[in-house]
């Protein structure tokens, strides 16, 4: 039975995140089952809030290590609990990242250590200069033949792909947070190519968002 949409709140431990979350968890995993590498190695979620779902990925690719971060060192223990109460032994403990600081991702130590990183619903909640210090951080930290896979609604090139797309950037924007909003697929390429990066594959995904894959040219 579908869950009631429940009011719009960007908060990361919300029902409004969590209904979202439980609608778009199932096609992203068939997207990181089609791209994530075969072989070990290390992925990374930014912006991971709740933990929902990095716990829900995890072990369907256990020759992967995930490691969940966040800049709100207040979601730590119910991402910590996610993993524990559902045994995966393949998540570490989230990490502080804050996509403003650039010493916050630095300090992972795992310069090119990332086979992919992803990044799910951001960007309509957040100011589109974060795209910056995201592909900075991508270039920084994923390996030759990494990935960066941002997922959620956008524009592209300066239009609404759908009249529902459009009706929902309408909503954001009536909150009165100016930085709530559709961001153009177009600017996220323009950070990109600062750092090296361009975009490799756009994919349409259910209920009108993309999956928007990065990579190094």
């Amino acid at each position: 039975m579908n869950q009631e949409k429940p009011p719009l709140d960007p908060h990361p431990l919300s029902e409004y995140v969590a209904w979202a979350g439980n609608r778009n968890r199932e096609p992203l995993l068939g997207v990181l089952k089609e791209k994530l590498p075969k072989a070990p190695g290390r992925v990374l979620e930014l912006a991971s809030g709740s933990g929902m779902h990095i716990n829900y990925f995890a072990p369907h690719f256990e020759h992967l290590h995930f490691h969940p971060s966040d800049k709100d060192k207040a979601v730590f223990d119910n991402i910590k609990k996610l993993s524990v109460d559902h045994g995966h032994d393949n998540i570490a403990d989230p990490a502080h990242l804050d996509l403003t600081q650039p010493e916050t991702w630095f300090n992972l130590d795992r310069k090119g250590d990332f086979s992919a990183i992803f990044c799910i619903n951001i960007f309509q909640v957040a100011p589109v200069s974060i795209a910056d210090g995201m592909m900075e951080c991508a270039s920084h930290l994923l390996n030759k033949y990494g990935f960066l896979l941002i997922y959620g609604p956008f524009q592209v090139e300066g239009a609404f792909t759908t009249d529902s797309n459009k009706a929902f950037h309408e909503t954001l924007s009536s909150a009165g947070v100016s930085e709530w909003g559709l961001k153009d697929v177009a600017d996220l390429k323009k950070a990109a190519e600062k750092y090296g990066l361009e975009l490799k594959e756009q994919i349409d995904m259910p209920a009108n968002n993309f999956s928007l894959i990065f990579g190094r040219k």
